[in-house]
């Protein structure tokens, strides 16, 4: 009892801790690469937060999964930097004996893991897709901000506008800055406004002109109207039917098994069934000698997790790409890490019973 308490307490707290600082250092990246998409236009700046929001949600799984390895080794390796796995030992306790107090703890963590991984994981990655897919069919003219030369996703395009209304369709003193090959336009308005025809956002200018010069021959054109179309470039705002397998929910999947689909399902219980695997792997790892000046276990668990994981996604690209079964992709990277904890934690009970054995004297 008191051996399953001081456990459970130790690796709790060690939990608590490494999680913390992982997803403090998670979310700073994610920040700074969600304000450089905002920068550079390919979000709307309104909408970083709500997408921060989304994307942590998404690798939450993969960083509880972290958090939990992580906390196992480095607290089994407390114990046995400070003799205490020592003194357990030499009362009759093995490794394995701390794989059950071990897994009393996780459980919760991994019910959550399983919990984000089935469901959170496609609604998040379908809520972004929706803010991208909202703020990417927008015209040009609608994503410019008044006063701002703002160019257009093509990089054809160059706008200056003037608006009382940042959503407003309509614009007054329109600038628009044209190059097509070797052909530069140049469009001058006092107004304009946007229109839906056919499907497609066209800016309809009001009283201007359009000086055209064509570098390849040295043609000069200038045009005074009354009234000019130019085709922004975009479709019409609509929810996009066709959604990537990351974004649909797991009965979704489970409906539909086409290759793609089993690759996303492949990662999506691969997670979690290495979740489960990382926390028997991690109390084999945790073993260190106590008497060396450096402790290389943490190294090379992370080093394990490294692999672990790329190994999920290589099998999800394996799954997806035809080249392997969902059922023989998890038995071979799950059940393999499986058997191989399985086999350390093994090893490390009997490691010290095969290095005490007598051994028979040379010519005996």
């Amino acid at each position: 009892m008191l051996f399953d308490t001081t456990l459970r307490r130790d690796l709790s707290r060690t939990f608590g801790g490494t999680l913390a600082v992982i997803l403090t250092i998670v979310l700073t990246m994610m920040l700074i690469r969600t304000l450089g998409q905002a920068a550079g236009g390919v979000i709307s700046p309104q909408d970083v937060v709500l997408l921060l929001g989304y994307t942590a949600l998404g690798h939450l799984p993969t960083m509880l999964a972290l958090s939990l390895f992580i906390s196992v080794v480095v607290c089994l390796g407390r114990m046995y930097r400070d003799s205490e796995m020592a003194i357990w030992m030499a009362s009759g306790v093995p490794l394995v004996r701390f794989v059950q107090p071990v897994l009393r703890t996780s459980w919760i963590v991994l019910l959550v893991v399983a919990l984000l991984v089935l469901f959170v994981w496609p609604w998040g990655n379908s809520q972004s897709a929706d803010l991208r897919d909202r703020y990417e069919q927008r015209s040009d003219l609608s994503r410019v901000a008044p006063g701002v030369f703002q160019t257009s996703r093509d990089g054809q395009r160059v706008f200056f506008v003037e608006r009382e209304n940042p959503e407003a369709i309509s614009a007054r003193q329109v600038f628009i800055l044209s190059q097509n090959g070797t052909r530069e336009s140049l469009t001058t308005a006092k107004g304009g406004q946007l229109e839906t025809i056919n499907g497609q956002r066209w800016l309809v200018l009001d009283r201007g002109q359009r000086n055209e010069f064509d570098a390849a021959n040295g043609d000069k054109t200038l045009s005074n109207f009354e009234s000019y179309r130019v085709l922004t470039g975009e479709r019409a705002l609509q929810r996009a039917q066709a959604r990537p397998p990351r974004a649909l929910r797991t009965e979704a999947l489970l409906r539909d098994p086409t290759l793609p689909n089993q690759g996303e399902l492949a990662w999506r219980l691969g997670l979690l069934f290495g979740a489960t695997n990382l926390v028997l792997l991690g109390v084999g790892l945790s073993a260190s000698n106590p008497r060396r000046a450096s402790n290389w276990n943490l190294m090379f668990a992370l080093l394990g997790f490294v692999v672990y994981y790329n190994l999920i996604n290589l099998s999800q690209a394996w799954v997806a790409g035809g080249k392997v079964g969902l059922g023989p992709a998890l038995a071979l990277t799950h059940g393999g890490a499986f058997m191989l904890a399985l086999s350390l934690l093994w090893w490390r009970d009997h490691a010290q019973v095969f290095s005490l054995r007598p051994r028979r004297a040379a010519g005996a």
